[in-house]
C-alpha cells in the first residue's frame, strides 16, 4: 500500500474527500518528521514507535576493490512496532 492507496482507503471508511484526506496524512506525516529530526521519539499507541538513534563512526571495506573507507556517524531513525501489530503480522 503507498500514500495514494491509504487516503482513498480511508475517504471511503470515513467520508471525507480524497483531498481532506491528503492534507491530514500529510500534516501528520510533517509533523512526524519534524520531531524525529528533533531527536525526539515519536510513540502512537496501538501503532509503534519511531526513535532516533546514532551510529558511531566506522571503518568498513569494499568488497569489489577491497579499499578500507571510512563511514561516518549519522542519525537513523528505528521503528517498533506495537504488540498488537506484532500479534497481527503473526496470526
Amino acid at each position: 500500500m503507498n500514500k495514494i492507496d491509504l487516503v482513498k482507503v480511508v475517504a471511503d471508511k470515513t467520508g471525507l474527500t480524497q483531498k481532506e484526506v491528503t492534507t491530514v496524512v500529510d500534516e501528520m506525516l510533517n509533523t512526524v518528521v519534524a520531531d524525529l529530526a528533533k531527536g525526539n521519539e515519536v510513540a502512537l499507541a496501538g501503532f509503534g514507535k519511531f526513535v532516533v538513534k546514532t551510529r558511531a563512526a566506522r571503518e568498513s571495506i569494499n568488497p569489489r576493490t577491497k579499499e578500507v573507507i571510512k563511514v561516518p556517524a549519522c542519525r537513523a531513525v528505528a521503528y517498533k512496532p506495537s504488540k498488537a501489530i506484532k500479534e497481527a503480522v503473526n496470526k
